[in-house]
């Protein structure tokens, strides 16, 4: 049986591994389908304290995993399909194998949110990404006009991210200004390669018939007026949706699937404990995701001495 396990490993949950680890807890840490999280897609982070050049997100994912194994974490590709929260040890199915725990630290982040048109799902990985540093550089965006989805601070890094490779970038959002922090915005609007598209929305994405992206069909959702842009690529950065959806019905979540942490990092479930951006939609920080893990690090610990007394 595992003292603790930990399931993801982005920011928050390598940075539990590193804290359970020099406790001694041994954790098992649980990659998902995402090993290093969201971070690993970005390709400079310039706020998280320490690197005041910045670091490459995937670069930083990979020291903290290193940082974690060297005081015993011990990480496992895999992929948990089922949980049973309701008595202790706690049982997971990860890729078909059955893993008791006394503690489980849930750190599965978030995945990207899907725009929801038929024509996004049919052309996903033919021109519709939800990357650009994974994907912007493939020969088929090169010198080419291209779409981003959004208005946040991601929107705007994968935006001035794309201007290093696409003839033009054009930014669509639903807003008459950009929700990013004020130096991504200000930073993304002077940039004479990317051209925003206010108070619009995509509606449909071509061409499905091409299996290939064509462009997208555009309104204006004040005027109502549709248009169409030319583009050989779709980079969808509309926000995140959370990776709670195997433990509804067990652990406390709210109407949009953020689990609801008590007190501390403690669910509503004894000896179970959350951290990161699957119950953190207001801050949603690299360093915040980590002191989560720290404080959840040390929750499962306290948690685990209480029990042998």
């Amino acid at each position: 049986m595992e003292k603790v396990v930990i399931i993801g490993t982005g920011c928050s949950g390598l940075t539990a591994a590193i804290y359970t680890a020099r406790a001694n807890l041994k954790p098992l840490v649980l990659t998902g389908t995402m090993p290093g999280g969201l971070l690993t897609t970005t390709s400079i982070v310039e706020n998280y304290p320490g690197f005041p050049e910045g670091i490459d997100g995937y670069e930083l994912m990979v020291r903290m995993q290193k940082q974690a194994e060297k005081f015993g974490a011990r990480v496992q590709f895999g992929t948990v399909e089922a949980v049973d929260l309701s008595k202790a040890p706690f049982t997971l199915s990860v890729d078909g194998e059955r893993v008791e725990a006394q503690t489980i630290i849930i750190a599965s982040g978030a995945s990207h949110r899907h725009i929801g048109l038929e024509s996004e799902a049919l052309l996903e990985r033919k021109g519709v990404t939800y990357c650009a540093t994974c994907d912007g550089a493939l020969p088929m965006f090169r010198k080419q006009p291209l779409v981003v989805v959004g208005g946040g601070d991601s929107a705007c890094e994968e935006a001035t991210y794309l201007t290093r490779f696409a003839s033009t970038v054009y930014l669509i959002h639903r807003r008459d200004s950009l929700r990013a922090s004020k130096v991504m915005a200000e930073r993304t609007l002077v940039h004479p390669n990317i051209k925003p598209i206010w108070n619009s929305v995509v509606t449909e994405i071509l061409d499905v018939k091409q299996d290939k992206v064509t462009g997208v069909r555009v309104k204006n959702i004040k005027t109502n007026a549709e248009s169409f842009i030319e583009s050989a690529g779709v980079f969808i950065a509309i926000g995140h949706v959370p990776n709670t959806q195997i433990f509804k019905g067990q652990i406390d979540l709210d109407e949009n699937g953020y689990v609801v942490p008590k007190r501390g990092t403690e669910t509503n479930v004894p000896g179970v404990f959350v951290s990161g951006d699957c119950s953190d939609h207001v801050y949603r920080q690299a360093v915040t995701a980590a002191g989560l893990g720290c404080a959840a690090a040390i929750d499962a610990e306290r948690y685990l001495a209480e029990l042998k007394q």
